[in-house]
């Protein structure tokens, strides 16, 4: 079997509703992770991209969370609306969606510039 080409981690984990951090799966992540895989099986792309629920992350005041690797690039409030572009943009055009980056000095911590109304 050959290499995939990058792999999309989608943070499903859930916690209380009352714990501080928030939980990505409150935020609708199982969605998010449907849709990213169905995006990558509609486009033709199963062989060379994967897209894995994944346990915390550690990310939780930018969830819903999303790791692309081998970048390494980081997505916060990621919403299922989104994952078109970021297949798009990122994963075919090889160009991250910088609007939805966290940033290296946001990493664990709250970043205004992240958050958007819950709809």
């Amino acid at each position: 079997m050959a290499r995939y080409r990058h792999h999309i981690f989608i943070c499903t984990n859930r916690r209380d509703p009352a714990d501080p951090r928030g939980s990505c799966n409150a935020d609708g992540s199982e969605k998010l992770r449907a849709r990213f895989k169905d995006e990558v099986a509609r486009r033709g792309l199963k062989k060379s991209v994967r897209a894995n629920t994944a346990g915390c992350l550690d990310h939780c005041e930018h969830g819903p969370t999303v790791v692309v690797y081998p970048e390494a690039v980081w997505y916060g409030k990621v919403q299922v609306e989104d994952v078109a572009e970021i297949i798009e943009s990122h994963i075919l055009g090889g160009r991250p969606v910088e609007r939805l980056q966290i940033q290296e000095g946001c990493i664990n911590a709250p970043c205004p510039h992240l958050r958007r109304e819950k709809k």
